[in-house]
């Protein structure tokens, strides 16, 4: 990998700093959709959604869920900051299943006391930890 295609690439949660390196790409999802970032990309701030964070470097790319937070983007810098970040091995399958289901169960009923929006939330949190898993 050239030296010249790399930046540096931080992921920062409350507790722990995830990642930190150089990197060729990042790729997450945003609100507005899907980002995939290069070295000498334009300045960008963007909120993040729950998806598949893809980090490209050195030995190839990685994969860890992204729950939410912000990017800042700059030509030869990526700073995220997470509410929360898990590599695979850090995920519990079976919860991850049970989360997902509870939440479903939340959506389909509709009931006056659920929180729709806490529940949709709650439901691509639990597919982006199986969706990394995968």
């Amino acid at each position: 990998m050239a030296e010249d295609n790399l930046f540096e690439l931080k992921v920062i949660t409350p507790e722990r700093v995830f990642f930190e390196g150089p990197v060729s790409m990042v790729e997450f999802n945003t609100t507005e959709g899907e980002i995939g970032v290069y070295k000498g990309h334009i300045p960008l701030t963007v909120i993040v959604d729950p998806g598949i964070l893809t980090i490209t470097g050195e030995e190839g790319p990685k994969n860890a869920a992204l729950h939410a937070g912000f990017a800042e983007i700059l030509p030869h810098r990526v700073t995220i900051l997470a509410e929360l970040v898990e590599w695979p091995s850090e995920i519990d399958a079976r919860r991850a299943e049970a989360a997902k289901e509870r939440a479903e169960q939340r959506l389909a009923n509709k009931g006056p006391d659920i929180d729709l929006d806490r529940a949709t939330v709650a439901l691509k949190k639990a597919i982006c930890r199986l969706n990394v898993l995968k």
